[in-house]
């Protein structure tokens, strides 16, 4: 006997190639048909169904409209799929429906067909919302068949939020999205999905739809194994009391067994053993029984008796089901002829629905107000659509929230930094009574910081920092900075005073006293600086060079290395050997001598790493090139480098505080490269082993600029920018996918490859994790919960926002540096509090200035 679900893709696709009779009009109101894609204004009535579609432009303000690739073949598809509409931006896109009837039972379809629409032949994978609670993976299996989920849920308020959330896996979009009234008798409250809806009597090519079903459920054909289809053509009755409008067109046909003692037999499985079934089973006897014959019949589940004796009548429907769902991996369902049967038993329809707990508590309500409210005075140009808190994965841009259980998520930090806002400080943000953290640095905000700032009771970091503020800062802001409990930052605001206004007259002063004191501080710097390098002529070491020169022979490399005695490390292209030069320990790469002589640029590449200088790079001191013998000389990184301490389960444990200082370092590394040099450096090959730490373990990076020196296919292809494989080339924004997932190596301590498992990229991993709200699952489990969960999520999804697919999607390292110093903010408070302690958190949210390198 065949599992049911072997075939349920065969039936599907059967499904969407048909086209079932003409049907007249029927009564639509509390429908909503929308085909996705259309142009603005347009509708029409689809000739099939005669269901009256309108365009999406009502209910959604992102995405682009776009049609099915011209080599699809539309025989036999319904009109709806021929366009879709695209969302190439944004995170999560939402439409927002309203029905006619709040607080009512609906039926919720979405329907896709990715119909190669961009011509990259590449399908699509994302995930489907309800509101806040995930409802559906879109997993289409080519670019010519569809995928339909639908969902029955009984709405709480007046409108409902359908959201596609970008995953990492291709662009999202949708076809189809369809709103149908029911009954609120007709089936669970519980929201359950369609898993299975078919007539048993149906021909393979039928498919019944609306106006044949008043709900315009869709039908399609199944017969169940050892099976044969009897049918009438006599119309078939509801019960008087009937909630749930079978189609007569459904019920004219049934399902018996050939061998007359055997019994129909129904198995779904499915891989989660918590997996909840409601059932619904519909009978109507189709032949006139003479005297003698009678049908009867018990209904088993799980060889446990059900339902039964069940005896149908003629022409009238029976429906039989669940009062409560049932639960288990395998779901088997037997309909077994009684000792007092003389026919077989005999099944007209099925319905199956799996329960979906929506668990979720959408965003507390005055914080709902206060954003929105927020994004309309600032015209905020951003995708902030449905709830912002909700999902977890998808929040709105700029926001973090804090989830408790199953209570309503509040707004805890509020990012608008370089959001181009005008105007004064918003009133509203007084409303964010829980938020912690408030970013509105980099904008051009007028007008003085208002004194309501200081009631908010939580905040620990202010960033208000470029803009064109005037006043003072209030008391109560500045008392608050001194004491430690809060953060505050307002540079580069010329027309503010950073307290009391009165004493501004002070600055002509200062500003006349502290050039003075440079000049005095650079003459005595130059005056120990002669004097040492006096000394230095007289003590110099005639075995090794000095730590200033560039250039080593490979002699003094011989030397330095004590001819090679101790090697750190080795790599697929270099070994590294430790050596000493003035008494100073540091680390010599020797590149093979295959590698060494395919590259010309070394010393001039070589000459730039020696001249780039910050405290989270490795500092370089010098290089080799004579011969074939080419080497780098760098200080010495004593815990050796991330990989090793993430991975090796004999070190010691980093704690949460640490990862994150770690994470932060490796971001000011880049932000360095990319923003502080005067020719940004790209990376290029930013992994854990290029990674290292000192004694404080405190993190460098190690072999930044060297893309020229390796070609991309010497590198660790996990880590490489997706997009590189396209364009061959790698920007910022490469190092920044990189760093998403050296991020996610760090938080969760694992292999960025895992051969054990079937998903085995960390960031697949991860995203399967994240799409069930397995957050937990994700950190290192040795550090049995002593973070601060709101940090944990906003490491991660800064992470998965690194390492997403396209580019424009990924953010700036700046902005990587901002959030993980908010994240460092937020543990530090947890230890200090859990500790009892107070202490002053330094954490630079201004941009600054950084050293040019030379």
């Amino acid at each position: 006997m065949e599992v049911l679900e072997l075939f349920l893709f065969a039936v599907l696709a059967t499904a969407f190639c048909l086209s079932p009779s003409l049907v007249h009009a029927q009564d639509q109101s509390g429908f909503i048909s929308i085909d996705c894609g259309i142009k603005e204004g347009s509708s029409y009535t689809d000739k099939i169904t005669g269901l009256h579609y309108v365009s999406d432009e009502n209910y959604t303000d992102a995405g682009v409209n776009k049609n099915i690739s011209s080599k699809i073949n539309t025989t036999g598809i319904d009109n709806q799929y021929l366009n879709l509409r695209s969302f190439p931006d944004g995170n999560k896109i939402c439409y927002t429906l309203k029905p006619v009837r709040s607080k009512n039972k609906y039926l919720i379809r979405a329907r896709f067909l990715y119909g190669n629409y961009d011509e990259l032949d590449d399908v699509p994978r994302f995930d489907l919302y309800l509101g806040v609670n995930w409802w559906e993976t879109v997993t289409l299996t080519d670019a010519s068949t569809p995928f339909t989920a639908t969902m029955v849920h009984l709405l709480s308020s007046d409108y409902i939020d359908i959201c596609l959330v970008n995953t990492g896996f291709g662009t999202p979009f949708i076809s189809v999205l369809e709103l149908r009234l029911l009954d609120d008798k007709t089936y669970s409250n519980v929201s359950s999905l369609t898993y299975f809806r078919s007539g048993c009597g149906l021909a393979k090519t039928d498919l019944i739809r609306f106006s044949d079903d008043v709900y315009d459920r869709i039908w399609s054909s199944y017969l169940p194994d050892d099976c044969e289809v009897k049918r009438t053509s006599y119309a078939i009755k509801s019960p008087d009391d009937d909630k749930y409008n079978v189609p007569s067109a459904i019920m004219q046909g049934a399902a018996v067994p050939i061998n007359q003692s055997n019994p129909i037999v129904l198995i779904f499985i499915r891989d989660d053993p918590t997996t909840q079934f409601f059932l619904y089973l519909h009978f109507a006897e189709i032949e006139k029984l003479p005297e003698n014959q009678t049908r009867e019949f018990n209904i088993y589940v799980n060889n446990k008796l059900w339902r039964g004796p069940i005896v149908p009548t003629y022409l009238k429907r029976t429906t039989v089901s669940s009062i409560s769902a049932s639960e288990g991996k395998e779901f088997k369902v037997s309909i077994n002829k009684t000792i007092n049967s003389t026919l077989p038993p005999l099944l007209n329809a099925i319905e199956l629905y799996l329960v979906r707990k929506l668990l979720q508590a959408e965003t507390y309500e005055d914080d709902v107000h206060a954003v929105m409210n927020i994004k309309s005075y600032y015209k905020v140009k951003r995708y902030w659509q449905g709830d912002p808190c909700g999902p977890k994965t998808a929040r709105w841009q700029g926001l973090s929230c804090s989830y408790v259980a199953y209570d309503p998520p509040r707004i805890t930090s509020l990012d608008l930094s370089s959001s181009g806002l005008i105007g004064e400080i918003s009133p509203d943000i007084l409303n964010l009574k829980m938020i912690q953290y408030l970013d509105l640095s980099n904008n051009s905000l007028r007008g003085s910081i208002p004194n309501f700032l200081s009631r908010l009771p939580y905040l620990r970091v202010l960033n208000l920092s470029e803009n064109e503020l005037s006043g003072s800062v209030p008391s109560e802001l500045n008392e608050r900075s001194k004491n430690g409990t809060l953060i505050l930052n307002v540079e580069k605001n010329k027309l503010l005073c950073s307290s009391d206004c009165k004493n501004k007259a002070i600055v002509p002063v200062v500003a006349t006293v502290i050039p003075v004191f440079i000049l005095v501080l650079i003459a005595v710097a130059v005056f120990w600086f002669c004097k040492r390098r006096k000394q230095g002529e007289v003590n110099e070491y005639t075995r090794a060079p000095k730590l200033n020169e560039r250039h080593f022979s490979y002699s003094e490399v011989l030397t330095i290395t004590t001819n090679f005695g101790r090697i750190l490390g080795e790599g697929q292209f270099a070994r590294v050997y430790h050596g000493y030069v003035d008494r100073t320990q540091v680390a010599v790469k020797i590149f093979s001598s295959s590698v060494a002589q395919a590259y010309k640029q070394f010393s001039d590449d070589a000459k730039l790493l020696t001249g780039v200088r910050h405290t989270n790079l490795v500092t370089y001191f010098g290089y080799c090139d004579e011969d074939s013998n080419r080497a780098l000389i760098f200080e010495h990184m004593i815990n050796g480098n991330l990989e090793h301490v993430l991975l090796d389960r004999n070190a010691n444990i980093l704690s949460w505080q640490e990862r994150l200082q770690i994470a932060k370092d490796v971001a000011q590394g880049l932000e360095y490269l990319h923003d502080g040099c005067r020719s940004p450096i790209i990376h290029g090959n930013l992994k854990p082993t290029n990674i290292l730490l000192n004694e404080n373990f405190q993190a460098k990076l190690a072999d930044f600029g060297l893309s020229k020196i390796f070609t991309i296919e010497g590198s660790t292809k996990e880590y490489i920018d997706p997009e590189y494989y396209v364009t061959s080339k790698l920007t910022e924004k490469s190092d920044v996918y990189s760093f998403g997932v050296v991020l996610l190596a760090i938080i969760a301590s694992r292999p960025v490859i895992d051969g054990d498992q079937e998903q085995a990229h960390i960031i697949q991993w991860a995203s399967t994790l994240l799409g069930r709200g397995e957050i937990k699952g994700i950190v290192d489990s040795r550090l049995q919960g002593d973070y601060l969960l709101d940090s944990v999520w906003k490491a991660v999804e800064l992470a998965m926002a690194c390492a997403s697919r396209a580019s424009i999607n990924r953010p700036v390292i700046t902005q990587v540096v901002m959030a993980l110093s908010h994240c460092l903010a937020m543990e530090i408070s947890r230890v200090n509090r859990s500790e009892g302690t107070i202490e002053m958190v330094s954490v630079n949210l201004g941009t600054g200035m950084v050293p040019q390198a030379r």
